[in-house]
């Protein structure tokens, strides 16, 4: 190997063809093979490499609250889900149309679980995701409200901006004005939301304040929305319980 060329490729952060490069001087293997070949190997690992990095650093950016992927769903007879639709969701299609998905059901069946798997999968597809508990966003702005350094625009238009923004336990509590601007907001710039919520979409008017605006929120958030209803006789953490029991 030469140590000059290592270090070259290093310098120019080319880590993953720096890698390859040291891995091709170490191996027989590759002797017979032509520049070209050597070149595209060097490529494709630097390519690799710079993906894995960047769906590393997408996930880290999400604040994700658990691991969760699509492969990882139950899929019990009890819970009623149509696979069909979970695996043409996880294509990713709904972000490209600016639809929306709202997971609807009780405490610990699993809403919190589906929001982290479709978040995870938008970052695979190398989407930006932010995942947000409403009153945790809640306090967010109050809090930014009182700075000096400009922390309340920076807020607001990194939550506009994002690819997908999850919202957890959604109208647990009356919505704030930043909340529905941001709504209204995305909703122009047909961006993608997921609603995590324990109260059917009937149960919304109230907490979204009545009157005109309440509706209008409404209509951005239902129309062309998936409505997933997440059922079950038993919840997801005695499922989960039940399945590390079994291990």
């Amino acid at each position: 190997m030469n140590q000059q060329n290592y270090d070259k490729l290093k310098s120019l952060k080319l880590m993953g063809m720096a890698e390859a490069y040291e891995n091709m001087s170490q191996g027989q293997q590759f002797d017979e093979l032509s520049f070209d070949e050597r070149l595209s190997l060097m490529v494709d690992h630097e390519e690799s490499l710079r993906k894995t990095n960047k769906l590393t650093r997408l996930i880290s950016a999400a604040h994700f609250p658990m691991k969760a992927a699509i492969e990882d769903i139950l899929y019990q007879e009890d819970r009623r889900l149509d696979k069909a639709l979970i695996l043409q969701l996880a294509t990713g299609n709904y972000l490209t149309d600016g639809r929306n998905i709202i997971f609807k059901g009780p405490s610990g069946n699993g809403k919190t679980f589906f929001a982290t798997a479709f978040g995870v999968q938008a970052c695979r597809q190398f989407n930006k995701v932010e995942y947000k508990r409403l009153p945790h966003l809640v306090e967010e702005f109050k809090l930014a409200k009182y700075q000096a350094d400009g922390s309340y625009l920076r807020l607001m238009k990194k939550l506009v901006k994002t690819d997908l923004l999850i919202l957890d336990e959604w109208l647990l509590y009356p919505l704030e004005n930043e909340e529905a601007t941001i709504i209204n907001a995305r909703h122009e710039a047909q961006k993608s939301n997921i609603y995590c919520s324990q109260l059917n979409i009937s149960g919304w008017y109230e907490n979204l304040g009545n009157g005109t605006v309440a509706e209008a929120i409404m209509e951005r958030i239902i129309h062309n929305a998936y409505d997933i209803e997440l059922d079950g006789k038993m919840s997801m953490r005695e499922k989960l319980s039940f399945k590390q029991t079994e291990r």
